[in-house]
């Protein structure tokens, strides 16, 4: 298992900030290995569809470059001349192979890891000066898998391209029977299928070496369990900071709630711990809903308030304490509730109406599972 500075195991997977910081610094899964073998395989590819073209081209340069007018043996300012139209032309020729060669070195990287630029990773390291800490590369697990990728290519390769180099052996030694013009080209026929073949062979050791590099680079990522946790609080906030918050998103919350305080038709109260506040209009709503509740302080609170605008305040302590437990504010009340809730509207209409006969009414049926928090809790749920 692999060990941080501490000594603790990192068994833990890389959170999602573990992962994005590592981005940033540039530390992205990359094989050299699949590099390589696109690089030679558009190469090989593009001579064998340009090798003709390429073939006659050399040609024509080489006979221009051997065959020299005596002006031009004796004119310096004409032979660079010359020789500039020689390098040109030989840049033009090649100009498609290196194009291509250079597109695919620059995308064949983002294959595994995405694309990623890193100013970070451009900042010179001078730990990497330190030749304990090279050695330790040297002597890792990265190291031997370096090791065993060079051999195991450098066999490879060997093998193989001499494999092909048989099979072509009949054709090169009937090159000596060409004229020269056919043999450049069919010379370079034979060399870009040799360097294609050659360069397929890479392709086991890039089977091996992607999956590897992949399970590798997760591997430098992993955490310990105290990482994990220290990385949790710093993104959470520390239990303080976050006390704090929830102190004040209550303060906020509370604040709305007693705003809707003077809007409520009736607030029911126990008479002392609880107050709930109540508003219904048959219009725009199905059933009376709950504008705020409190109990104790905030109860006092919301009865102080009702009292400044002149709600009225109905003692049903039942019905106060089942809507405190049953009913977050802005939700309707629970069917349960229906009866004795409308019969505290009808008492606080009829009372708005000065009808003096009036009286508060007495049986006001609240379900008992409502009076117990728990569950009320679950009836909520």
């Amino acid at each position: 298992m692999a060990e941080n500075e501490g000594g603790q195991e990192r068994t833990e997977e890389p959170t999602a900030k573990r992962l994005r910081e590592a981005r940033e610094k540039g530390q992205v899964p990359r094989s050299r290995e699949l590099n390589t073998f696109a690089v030679l395989v558009v190469g090989a590819t593009c001579l064998l569809a340009f090798g003709d073209h390429l073939g006659a081209g050399l040609n024509d340069l080489m006979v221009d470059a051997l065959q020299l007018d005596r002006e031009l043996v004796f004119e310096k300012g004409l032979l660079l001349r010359h020789l500039e139209q020689l390098v040109s032309r030989v840049l033009l020729l090649l100009s498609p192979l290196f194009v291509a060669v250079t597109v695919v070195a620059l995308l064949a990287p983002i294959l595994i890891g995405g694309a990623n630029f890193s100013t970070q990773a451009l900042a010179p390291k001078f730990s990497k000066l330190n030749p304990i800490t090279g050695l330790k590369r040297v002597f890792s697990v990265q190291g031997l898998m370096e090791l065993v990728k060079a051999l195991g290519k450098f066999f490879l390769v060997t093998i193989i391209a001499g494999m092909a180099m048989i099979g072509f052996w009949g054709r090169l030694l009937a090159l000596g029977e060409q004229a020269v013009e056919n043999a450049i080209i069919e010379t370079g026929r034979m060399a870009a299928w040799i360097f294609l073949i050659a360069a397929f062979a890479l392709l086991l050791v890039v089977v091996i070496d992607v999956p590897f590099q992949l399970w590798n680079h997760r591997k430098q990522l992993k955490m310990t369990l105290q990482e994990v946790k220290d990385e949790l609080k710093d993104t959470d906030g520390k239990p303080e900071v976050k006390g704090r918050i929830r102190q004040l998103q209550q303060e906020m919350a509370r604040r709305r709630m007693m705003a809707e305080v003077p809007k409520a038709d009736v607030v029911i109260t126990n008479p002392t711990h609880f107050a709930v506040a109540i508003a219904y209009e048959a219009a725009t709503m199905q059933a009376p809903r709950l504008l705020a509740k409190g109990a104790d302080e905030v109860a006092a609170a919301i009865r102080e308030l009702a009292e400044t605008h002149r709600i009225r305040l109905v003692v049903a302590p039942r019905v106060a304490r089942a809507i405190y437990y049953t009913t977050e504010i802005g939700q309707e009340i629970p069917a349960g509730l229906f009866v004795a809730v409308a019969r505290i509207l009808a008492y606080v209409y009829q009372l708005e109406r000065q009808d003096p006969e009036i009286e508060m009414p007495e049986d006001l049926p609240v379900p008992d599972d409502y009076l117990d928090p728990r569950s009320a809790r679950r009836a909520r749920r």
